[in-house]
């Protein structure tokens, strides 16, 4: 029987149709490969950010504690150790002093002078004097003072998280509010020589500071009581010398403060006057005038370390905050907070007070 070509082209057609899926899914040398696993997401362009480190403060009115982030705390050690009105430089050298001052605490585990060890630090200048958050919040807003704190947020932010150290660890950032022209070198007025601590000039101190020269006078009576004198070891007036027989002094510092002294017969350090007698500085004299002693002290504080008036006397020369530094505290390196405390294994820090500048 013949077939009709239409029916033989039918047949083809059917017979493709019924192929084709066997040919594109059979496996062979041409067989489509399959795709490859699309790329791993990429990680965020910004790295997480270390969280900020807290700082617990003893408040001695109230005998509580007051834990706050460490960059919120510097604001009221600002606010509490150097005046607002200072140039801006000034407070960011002062805000990197207190920075490395509780960053060398927390490093060490540091709780020395804080009752029962409640704390990291007081309130007061036997570490760094500070004003606890509701008080400087209410009060200088109270006092229409919302742009002296402004100021000194601005200083914290512009030096957040810079530190000062030597040979990779944390200074001992001691400060004083005026020096006498010079500062000290730490072994003459503490036991201990530190590198960084090293006596330099200061001369801008006597330009701008109102507590470089103060004169004070004392009863004979306290006087003699105060330094556990012999009644008879000091003039009941002055005479032809002025009543200066009963002063000798031996020696100077490097500093130019007094080192030690012979006071009616008695040998004293210049720092145990100063302490015995509550003087501002260990360079002073002794006069009588009348039946007093007067005294006369140049410089106000411990003298190691930055001298806060000496600070911003260079800052309103136009010294940036980090070359003030480097000039109060020898060949010092700058580092940041969260390397610093992110160390393990660091020995206990050598800490010293600080002192309050009015």
């Amino acid at each position: 029987m013949r077939v009709h070509p239409a029916v033989w082209a039918v047949a083809v057609l059917l017979a493709l149709a019924l192929a084709l899926p066997l040919l594109v899914v059979a496996p062979g040398n041409n067989a489509p490969e399959p795709l490859p696993p699309g790329p791993a997401p990429l990680p965020s362009a910004e790295p997480q950010a270390a969280e900020e480190p807290t700082v617990s403060v003893y408040l001695t009115k109230t005998d509580t504690v007051e834990e706050l982030p460490l960059e919120q705390y510097l604001v009221g050690v600002l606010a509490a150790e150097m005046p607002a009105v200072f140039q801006l430089e000034a407070l960011k050298a002062q805000a990197i002093a207190a920075r490395t001052y509780i960053v060398q605490r927390l490093a060490s585990g540091d709780r020395s002078g804080v009752p029962d060890g409640k704390a990291v630090v007081t309130d007061t200048v036997s570490h760094q004097a500070y004003i606890a958050q509701d008080e400087l919040t209410k009060e200088w807003q109270r006092l229409g003072k919302e742009a002296e704190l402004a100021k000194l947020q601005r200083a914290v932010k512009e030096t957040a998280g810079v530190v000062m150290t030597y040979e990779g660890q944390p200074i001992t950032a001691s400060f004083f509010s005026t020096s006498n022209g010079y500062t000290e070198n730490s072994e003459d007025y503490w036991k201990n020589e530190i590198p960084y601590l090293r006596s330099v000039e200061s001369p801008w101190d006597k330009q701008i500071s109102p507590k470089y020269k103060t004169t004070i006078t004392m009863p004979r009576s306290e006087f003699i009581g105060k330094l556990g004198l012999a009644d008879g070891a000091v003039p009941v007036s002055a005479g032809g010398d002025g009543g200066a027989s009963f002063l000798k002094v031996l020696s100077y510092t490097q500093g130019h403060r007094i080192e030690s002294v012979r006071v009616g017969g008695k040998k004293f350090t210049g720092r145990e006057v100063r302490e015995k007698l509550g003087l501002r500085s260990s360079q002073f004299t002794l006069h009588m005038k009348d039946s007093e002693i007067e005294i006369t002290t140049y410089g106000n504080g411990h003298g190691v370390g930055m001298s806060q008036y000496g600070a911003e006397g260079m800052a309103r020369e136009g010294y940036e905050a980090k070359e003030i530094l480097a000039h109060y505290y020898t060949n010092i390196s700058f580092d940041k907070t969260s390397n610093l405390l992110s160390l393990s294994g660091n020995s206990k820090g050598r800490i010293f007070s600080t002192e309050k500048v009015e």
